[in-house]
C-alpha cells in the first residue's frame, strides 16, 4: 500500500471511531435525558407519559397541602396559562413556597397530574420567570392602583 492510501485509511478509521463513540455517547443520554415543559406546553403537546421530565412553573398561592403523613404534599404548578396538579413525597427544599418558583423531576400520570421524585427551589423569593414577569408586573400595578 503506498502512503497516501495508508493515510486515508487511517483518516477513515479514525472518522469511524469517533462517530461510533458519539453514537454510543447519544444513545447512553437518550436514557438519561429529562425534558423541561410548562404547564402550558403540556396542555398544547400532550402528556410526555413514561418518561422522566422536569415541569417548572410558579407554586400557585394557597394549594400547597400536607398530607398527615408529615412528608406528602400537593400543589400546583403555573405557567400564568395553564397549571398542573403536583404529588411529592419527601423533604421538600427550604426555598419551597407558595408564589415561588420550582422545578419538579419526574414523571407525569396518565390523569394529566404529575409526580415528583424531586423538587428544585434554588433561587431566591425575588426571582421570576420572564414569561410571568410581564403578568406579575401588571399585578403590582393593579394592587398598587387599587391601593390608593
Amino acid at each position: 500500500m503506498r502512503a497516501k492510501n495508508q493515510r486515508l485509511a487511517l483518516a477513515g478509521l479514525a472518522l469511524l471511531a469517533v462517530l461510533g463513540a458519539g453514537g454510543l455517547a447519544l444513545s447512553a443520554l437518550k436514557d438519561q435525558a429529562a425534558f423541561f415543559y410548562a404547564p402550558s406546553d403540556v396542555a398544547k403537546d400532550g402528556l410526555p407519559l413514561g418518561r422522566a421530565v422536569r415541569l417548572g412553573g410558579m407554586v400557585v398561592a394557597g394549594s400547597i397541602a400536607h398530607a398527615g403523613d408529615g412528608v406528602s404534599i400537593r400543589f400546583a404548578v403555573t405557567d400564568g396559562r395553564a397549571t398542573t396538579p403536583v404529588s411529592f413525597t419527601g423533604i421538600t427544599p427550604d426555598l419551597f413556597r407558595e408564589r415561588s418558583g420550582v422545578v419538579a423531576e419526574g414523571e407525569f400520570r396518565p390523569d394529566g397530574s404529575f409526580a415528583a421524585t424531586n423538587l428544585l427551589a434554588k433561587h431566591d423569593e425575588k426571582y421570576m420567570p420572564p414569561q410571568l414577569a410581564a403578568t406579575a408586573a401588571g399585578q403590582m400595578h393593579e394592587t398598587k392602583t387599587l391601593k390608593r
